[in-house]
């Protein structure tokens, strides 16, 4: 993910207007390898800034999804998650436990071979691994 300062540039130029909140937002995301929930976003936010809303949170997260700077992820946890690692390829392990979604580096293409039907173009494809991360394994 950019910098918040990258990004701050990269909302100016878009004509977005460029708010602590939102500084704030980005701040929370970057190098942070948890892909977090808005709710996670926004309560990490609001230790820094007590009146941020939870809608300016959801809002900022959208307008980075939409600029391609973050990912919005659906892997079964109850709540998107958000994922600011958009520059390297990789796919996901989620903890069936605790929720918790980590980054899996491995090279896997899927040979969909017949499968696919005719006319569908595919534009790319995702690996969720779920089991139970090492903290939740170590409770039993």
């Amino acid at each position: 993910m950019k910098t918040p300062a990258a990004l701050t540039e990269q909302f100016r130029s878009q004509g977005l207007k460029i708010t602590p909140q939102r500084v704030a937002v980005f701040d929370a995301l970057h190098d942070n390898p948890t892909h977090p929930t808005a709710e996670s976003v926004h309560s990490a936010v609001v230790a820094r800034m007590p009146t941020v809303s939870l809608r300016t949170v959801y809002q900022t997260l959208n307008d980075l999804a939409e600029m391609g700077e973050i990912s919005r992820l659906e892997v079964g946890t109850g709540s998107a998650r958000f994922d600011p690692n958009v520059e390297e390829p990789h796919h996901h392990l989620v903890c069936e436990s605790c929720g918790m979604v980590r980054d899996l580096h491995v090279e896997v293409a899927p040979d969909l071979g017949d499968d696919v039907p005719d006319g569908f173009e595919v534009a790319g494809a995702e690996l969720v691994v779920r089991g139970r991360c090492r903290s939740c394994a170590d409770k039993d």
